[in-house]
């Protein structure tokens, strides 16, 4: 019985430890963009709980000029993924950190061509959810939205 009490004090002491009880995992913080064309948006890009952080979907947008990008789906995934990149840097984090994303295709027939570009920015091959809906924001072929943990 004194062995078992010594193992459970010692589980209780390593799970005390590795909590970081100086910052509630509750703790909801909005974010402002980075880009400051969209200071005005009625969004944040990334709304942080604890070490998780919920990214708003990002489309094919230059934001420099704030328009697509030319090229079709390929053009607008790789750019929605480096959008999707530099909010991450923002934060501290790239996409290896990534764990879950939703996908949203304007036509699901560029299913093939979209998977080309996303599976070289996901090697580690994130949870995935794809679907296809009319009328994304902007005309946009494609939209992608992310959660990822900051380590």
């Amino acid at each position: 019985m004194k062995k078992i009490t010594t193992i459970i004090c010692f589980f209780v002491f390593l799970v005390s430890c590795s909590v970081d009880s100086s910052k509630p995992s509750n703790t909801v913080i909005f974010h402002e963009t980075h880009e400051p064309k969209k200071l005005n948006a009625p969004f944040s890009d990334a709304v942080q709980v604890g070490d998780l952080f919920f990214l708003s979907g990002q489309v094919g947008m230059d934001h420099s000029v704030r328009k697509l990008v030319e090229g079709g789906v390929k053009a607008e995934t790789k750019q929605t993924l480096e959008n999707i990149k530099a909010v991450l840097k923002e934060h501290g984090m790239n996409m290896k950190d990534v764990v879950k994303c939703t996908v949203i295709l304007a036509d699901i027939k560029d299913f093939s061509t979209f998977n080309e570009v996303y599976k070289t920015y996901f090697p580690q091959k994130p949870a995935r959810t794809t679907f296809s809906a009319k009328g994304l924001a902007v005309g946009a072929k494609v939209e992608i939205e992310c959660i990822a943990v900051k380590k």
